[in-house]
């Protein structure tokens, strides 16, 4: 399968902050959710999918290409919708347009029109009376309409209201009613990625720490908690992180069923949601207190 976006081996040192020899995929014609507390690198990554800034060493191609060789090719199959705007605040959303179309050979007037009724967006009126939401918006219609194959979003839904947030999550799931469309959305909204996202990467201090699909990780990955004396060898071996107390432990384990089998009613066993899946997978296995 081709991958709309392959790290492979990058190093990239920002001040004290290093990605080292990482390498990632993101499958073509899916929802890819990136995920990560602040500073764990998805702000650096997205940047150098983007080619603002390079790699110190490594590789980022977009749809097997490079951006060294084929930097217009692949700025033409990207749309970008960042949670800070990026637009002139004092120009109309129409003179916005202008600004941004000629940029693109593939750019559709009849598209961008359909997507601004769609999303009740008033060409007219100075961006700066737009709402987030609206701008946010904006941001999404001007990425559509050039036919853009990969959409990169960076915390969209952050400064969004709940009706506003769950108008979006919609606009995103018609989109990827075009199997030719790949979105690559880094937030931190949990809920967002539950709703839409086909797989999740997860990043901490600017390392994968894994990259898996969503049906993988609700079916598989499950909490443990029980008395310390279930702890040994062999049970320990199901576990991907184990924190103790004095009281007893809690464990992450991705193998359900089969500690299901192992501990029957001596433990307590519950499906984990994605951000107990993150908060157990930092640091990997330890054995470290709790209280």
């Amino acid at each position: 399968m081709e991958h709309a976006i392959e790290l492979q081996n990058v190093h990239k040192s920002l001040g004290a902050f290093q990605l080292k020899d990482l390498s990632m995929q993101v499958k073509k014609g899916f929802v890819t959710g990136f995920v990560g507390g602040n500073g764990a690198g998805k702000s650096t990554i997205m940047k150098m999918i983007l080619n603002l800034i390079q790699p110190d060493a490594g590789v980022v191609r977009v749809f097997g290409l490079e951006h060294q060789q084929n930097e217009k090719a692949i700025k033409e199959k990207i749309g970008f919708v960042f949670n800070d705007s990026l637009f002139y605040e004092d120009l109309t959303l129409r003179d916005m347009k202008n600004l941004i179309a000629p940029s693109y050979q593939n750019w559709d007037d009849s598209s961008f029109q359909q997507y601004c009724d769609r999303f009740a967006l008033p060409l007219k009126q100075p961006i700066k009376l737009f709402s987030d939401g609206m701008k946010m918006k904006a941001s999404l219609a001007i990425a559509l309409s050039h036919h853009a194959e990969l959409i990169i979003m960076d915390e969209p839904t952050t400064n969004l209201d709940p009706v506003f947030r769950r108008e979006l999550i919609e606009h995103l799931h018609d989109v990827m009613l075009d199997e030719n469309k790949t979105i690559f959305m880094a937030t931190h909204i949990m809920s967002d990625l539950s709703s839409l996202a086909d797989y999740i990467t997860f990043i901490d201090k600017g390392e994968i720490i894994f990259s898996k699909d969503v049906h993988q990780l609700e079916e598989k990955f499950a909490i443990v908690r029980g008395g310390l004396e279930l702890l040994d060898r062999d049970t320990e071996q199901y576990f991907l992180s184990i924190k103790r107390s004095n009281s007893g432990f809690e464990a992450l384990t991705s193998d359900y069923e089969t500690v299901v089998k192992l501990f029957g009613r001596e433990a307590v066993i519950e499906k984990a949601n994605l951000e107990e899946i993150m908060y157990y997978s930092r640091g990997g296995k330890s054995s470290g207190s709790t209280h």
